[in-house]
């Protein structure tokens, strides 16, 4: 019997622990740190050897295959140690995607996979396909392979779990954009980050449809990665040949389809890529224009991605703490024509925000900096934005903004930076603004 090792017991370790044992394999999963009890109780009921609180280096080293959780880095001991023995190490994508029959659509980029996610398995799901919404997102895609008969499957894939794919293809592979993001998982080369994204296309055939964004460029620069004899479904708001071409007012889909931009339910020009490659996905499988433009008026996005959270006398708030990189708030900025009060800061990731400067100048009335340490950011933006605050308190952060703002004014959170100085995650900041937002709203 070959021994199927997993590192790491999160929702996609503990789905791959699971089918590993429905297929016959002896399974032992490790977590150096403690187990959920929710997760500690499934693999008991399943007679799931495990351990957390350590890594028993002999006995992992007994594997014939290792399934690693994308939280765990390349220069991880355990990582090196496994490489020197040279046993096989793979995502729980790669691992799953051996047993479903189901047609895969697989999205990726720097930013907007999310929405792009959803929105693709909304319109799937609202032509009445039987499909699953995995990957970076929702539950484990190995727990949904083995419990369900899915015809197909939407996923969201990080550069992480990409890294250890290898025979995984999808029918429909979708790379939005490509951003430094991560640069410290890749030894701080940014070509390094790019050729992880490119291994959505690696193993695509004739038969692959391959959308991307052709004006992003870095995709431009790298096209070569893309296999030739794919078939290729471009983005672009310049190239008249592209398959979705979009300008101020609509995007056009195969000169046959228009989205009219004002009444969609997603802003800002990067969300008008977004839609068109949900668009042009959910083709590729079949789905009529029609289910298209049925479904899409009743999409809602996800939490924390340019989400409206309010309105008092006039001023709009914006909870878009999802946006942890630099370009995420280049794409925040330019959704709106209001003047901006941009709340930003947090853990800094190596950020260059001179790519801002030009933006600030024109859309943003006023700065606050939110953490513990703003000092990059006020030696950065003090000649740039006419007013500027720093603070490591989100209620006084949220209360010099609504001092600050006049009627059709936007109070944006938009952060650019990681969150664990002063919150849990980034789902942790954007509620704590939503909640700071209410009350002091409603106390005014």
């Amino acid at each position: 019997m070959s021994k199927i090792i997993i590192l790491g017991g999160g929702e996609s370790g503990v789905g791959a622990a699971l089918l590993a044992k429905s297929k016959g394999f002896e399974v032992f999963l490790s977590d150096k740190g403690q187990l959920k009890e929710t997760f500690k109780n499934t693999l008991l009921e399943n007679n799931i050897a495990f351990e957390d609180g350590q890594h028993s280096i002999e006995k992992i080293l007994e594997a014939d295959e290792i399934i690693i959780s994308p939280g765990i880095p390349e220069k991880n001991l355990i990582v090196q140690e496994v490489k020197k023995k040279n046993i096989p190490l793979i995502s729980e994508i790669e691992f799953a995607s051996r047993y479903t029959s189901a047609k895969i659509i697989a999205i990726t980029g720097s930013n907007g996979k999310t929405t792009t996610t959803l929105l693709t398995y909304h319109f799937l799901k609202n032509a009445g396909l039987k499909v699953g919404l995995a990957g970076n997102i929702g539950q484990s895609f190995a727990k949904q392979v083995m419990e369900n008969n899915n015809d197909y499957y939407v996923l969201e894939i990080s550069s992480f779990q990409l890294d250890r794919c290898f025979q995984f293809k999808p029918d429909v592979a979708v790379l939005i954009n490509i951003t430094p993001d991560h640069l410290d998982r890749y030894d701080y080369q940014f070509e390094n980050y790019i050729n992880s994204k490119f291994r959505i296309f690696q193993n695509s055939s004739q038969k692959t449809t391959c959308i991307y964004w052709e004006d992003d460029q870095v995709i431009k620069n790298n096209q070569d990665l893309i296999p030739k004899d794919a078939i290729h479904k471009t983005i672009s708001f310049s190239n008249v040949q592209a398959k979705a071409i979009i300008n101020h007012s609509s995007i056009s889909i195969n000169q046959q389809l228009e989205i009219d931009l004002a009444s969609a339910p997603l802003k800002g020009p990067h969300n008008a890529i977004n839609m068109s490659a949900a668009i042009l996905a959910a083709q590729s499988i079949g789905i009529n224009n029609f289910k298209i433009l049925m479904a899409l008026p009743s999409f809602v996005n996800a939490e924390h991605r340019l989400e409206p959270c309010g309105t008092w006398n006039g001023i709009q708030f914006i909870n878009d703490s999802k946006a942890t990189n630099v370009d995420a708030v280049y794409f925040a900025l330019n959704s709106f024509i209001q003047p901006i009060i941009l709340i930003i800061g947090g853990v800094d990731k190596g950020n260059d925000y001179s790519v801002l400067d030009d933006l600030v100048k024109k859309n943003v009335k006023g700065l606050i900096f939110l953490g513990i340490d703003n000092q990059k950011l006020e030696m950065h933006f003090k000649h740039i934005c006419p007013q500027i605050y720093s603070t490591d308190n989100l209620e006084k952060a949220v209360s010099k903004g609504i001092e600050w703002a006049q009627p059709d004014n936007v109070i944006l959170l938009s952060p650019a930076c990681a969150s664990f100085d002063l919150f849990q995650n980034y789902e942790d900041r954007g509620r704590k603004f939503k909640e700071v937002v209410k009350q002091l709203t409603n106390g005014k």
